[in-house]
């Protein structure tokens, strides 16, 4: 583990590839799991107030699962997370013409109708963090379903932490991640 700031980040962060490959897992970490993407308090307002922008983009059983469920539910392990419509997909993925599973969140984004991308857990996949009172720890979560982006990201040896580097500012800020860089220049030393 490597120490920066407020956080134990994993060595699998910098030692592990992984650059994601949608042609070949078809966005599977938005419809597997057991779970919605996990989120921060600070996001379930967001999600309140960006839904009539995000609607229009989702499928309409997403819709009916945002009718039926809410916009954000409490998941089993108490944790905040989108909701899953009938335990499968997020409700806020739709697919596209290859079938291929897409954010109506990040969708809505790219489109200028929204200022926020989508939940900073996804942005940061496959990196999770847990938080404790002290720290956060910031993990790899391996997952067999991503086994072609592991495949691509040793192809183009690309670390997780810098598959992830905006998202990990966007998390921690620059000052954080130039630690990061700093621990993996040293590490390959």
């Amino acid at each position: 583990m490597i120490a920066i700031k407020n956080t134990l980040v994993s060595e699998d962060l910098l030692e592990q590839e992984f650059v994601c490959d949608l042609s070949a897992c078809k966005g599977a970490c938005c419809v597997a799991g057991d779970g919605g993407a996990p989120l921060n308090d600070d996001e379930l307002e967001t999600l309140e107030d960006i839904y009539e922008e995000v609607k229009p983009y989702m499928a309409e059983k997403g819709i009916k699962g945002v009718e039926a469920q809410g916009k954000w539910v409490v998941g089993e392990d108490g944790g905040k997370e989108t909701p899953l419509v009938s335990g499968k997909e997020c409700v806020y993925v739709f697919f596209d013409k290859h079938n291929i599973a897409k954010c109506a969140i990040e969708s809505a984004y790219r489109d200028g109708k929204t200022s926020y991308k989508k939940p900073i857990s996804c942005e940061l996949y496959p990196v999770r963090i847990s938080s404790y009172s002290e720290f956060d720890a910031v993990n790899y979560h391996k997952w067999h379903i991503c086994k072609p982006a592991c495949q691509c990201g040793q192809k183009m040896k690309v670390p997780i932490y810098k598959f992830v580097k905006a998202p990990l500012i966007k998390k921690y800020g620059i000052d954080w991640y130039k630690g990061l860089e700093f621990a993996a220049k040293n590490k390959e030393k």
